[in-house]
Order: structure tokens, then sequence, then C-alpha cells
């Protein structure tokens, strides 16, 4: 464990599955890390489960200035309201004045891909460029947009649902409480892997994949990815499948934006240049000029910790 006088906060990273906590300083310098399941929680035990975290980080150091949290919900910023959530149950909880009278610090929250967006923007992949758009690839999509190096947010802060664009209205059905049908997140997810996976090892049960299935394991985007790294020719072509719908995206993305770098992150990066190489020449095929010759698609640097970075970064741009 790092000790240093330097100001700290607590960032705090919420997803579908687990808690990262850590105290972290104004050069991301991580001094004490919590991490926790969420899976299966409801809302109280979640909410008692970030306090909880809190107060350990704070049994370590407790010189703590204020709370970011980054959380995968739509975020109302006038009111701190976590207004609604896909793949947690959440639903109007005022998680910012909760969290302020339970724990007598100030406490800023944004969603979790705009707080992973501005840590890769501010110190990781796309340091030094100001207009980036950041993906987080996992379960779900989510997505980040900086302008001019300030998180981008719409009216209300619910905006940058990147995930949640359609690009198949007839595609399968987007997961959680969206109403939508082929939504990005839908098609190139870590999701999205596992169930195309699945289908194509039905399809050729001599490959790696019909091995996997036949033997009665779960094909996930996990699976998919550790075959098609060791060479499975049918799991690099179901990723090459997803590279593509995930390029269309990108194509949309450049267009809309025309970003300088567009960060891809989440468990689904795993894959590496065998998601990116297919996103990217998809991309340059249906994006328009200049846009598509100038921007660059990079996968992350920050990992894991790249949200929990990122909302201690938040807590340091809100104290001014």
């Amino acid at each position: 464990m790092v000790e240093s006088a330097a100001p700290k906060v607590i960032g705090i990273d919420l997803g579908g599955t687990k808690l990262l906590a850590g105290a972290i300083d104004e050069g991301l310098e991580v001094y004490a890390r919590v991490d926790r399941i969420v899976h299966g929680l409801n809302e109280r035990d979640i909410l008692d489960t970030i306090v909880d975290s809190i107060d350990e980080v704070r049994e370590v150091e407790p010189a703590i200035e204020a709370v970011g949290l980054g959380i995968p919900c739509l975020i109302d910023q006038r009111s701190g309201m976590a207004v609604i959530a896909v793949n947690l149950p959440l639903l109007d909880v005022p998680f910012r004045d909760i969290l302020r009278e339970r724990l007598g610090l100030p406490v800023f929250v944004d969603n979790d891909a705009n707080v992973t967006t501005l840590a890769e923007q501010r110190a990781g992949a796309a340091r030094g460029a100001l207009d980036v758009v950041g993906l987080t690839v996992g379960t779900g999509i989510g997505g980040g947009i900086v302008i001019d190096g300030h998180i981008y947010r719409g009216y209300v802060g619910a905006g940058a649902e990147l995930g949640h664009m359609v690009i198949d209205e007839d595609g399968p059905p987007c997961q959680g409480q969206c109403p939508n049908r082929g939504c990005l997140e839908a098609v190139a997810s870590g999701a999205a892997i596992g169930r195309e996976g699945s289908l194509a090892a039905e399809q050729e049960p001599d490959s790696a994949l019909g091995a996997a299935i036949a033997d009665g394991l779960e094909i996930t985007g996990e699976v998919v990815t550790d075959l098609a790294l060791e060479g499975d020719e049918v799991a690099r072509m179901v990723l090459g499948q997803i590279g593509r719908k995930l390029g269309v995206g990108l194509a949309n993305i450049v267009n809309i934006f025309n970003p300088e770098v567009i960060v891809v992150g989440g468990g689904a990066m795993a894959a590496g240049d065998l998601l990116l190489d297919p996103a990217r020449e998809e991309l340059r095929l249906r994006a328009l000029p200049p846009g598509r010759e100038l921007v660059r698609v990079v996968p992350a640097q920050f990992g894991a910790e790249a949200g929990m970075l990122g909302a201690g970064l938040l807590a340091f741009d809100e104290l001014g």
C-alpha cells in the first residue's frame, strides 16, 4: 500500500455484476482497493454494499474529500437520480442524496461509460485528444462522449447511450429494460458473441466450438474469444461477424461526432484485433470522409480500473 499526503477521493465503478472502489489522488495513484460482487442484489443491498465498500476504503485512507460514482444507468444530473438501469434493479433512485446523507461527504454520480471515457481521454489511450468517444463492450455496450475535453451528457444528463442506437430494426431483442430490437448492444456485445457462438457451434459440430457445446459447456463470449485466440476458425468467424456489426455502430459515431479517437474497452476487448480489425474495416466502408480517414480506433488502456479512475476524476473535477 502506497502512503501519501496528497488529496484523495474515492472512485467507485458499479457494474452489472461487481463493484470496484479505490482511494485515488489527482495523479490517479490508487491507495486502497475494495471489490464486491453485486450480481443478484436488490436496490437496497446495492446501496448498502456501496456504503460498506466506502467505509472499508476509509479505514485505510480516512482523509477522503469526496466520492465519485459511475453507474451503468441513465442519470438525471439535475437531481443525481439514477433513473433506469438496463442490467441492474435500479429505478428512480436518488443516489447522490442518499449517499451524501449516509456518508457525510460530497458525492457525485455519473454514467459509468462517461467516467470510463473521461479516464481514457485524460490519461489513457486517448490522452492528448479533446474529442473522444468511448465504448465499453461487455455484457452490454455503454457509451461516453468527451467534446472539447468535457463530458457531453445531453439535456438532463441521460445522453450518450450509444449501445442503444438501433442498427437493425428487425434484429434480436435488446437486453434488460430496453424496449428496442437490433440495438448495437443486442448485436455486438459480449452477450451477442456468446449467442452467435452457440449458433455457430451447432452448425459446425466438428469445430472446437462444436466440441465445447457437445461437452455441455455454455458458450459465452469469453469461451468464443478463448477458442478464437487458440486458432479455431469458426470462433474467429464469429468474432469477425460481431466486429463488423460493431463497425456499423462506429461508422454512425464517426458521421455524427467526428471524433479524433474512439476508445473501445470492456471485457470483449480480450479479443483484441480479432474484433477491432473487422470493425475498423466496416467503419471505413460506411463512414463519410474525412472523418473515416482521420479517426483512430484504439483499445482502452486502463482495463478493469478505468471506471474507478474516471469516477475519481469526476469527483476532483466537481470539487474544482
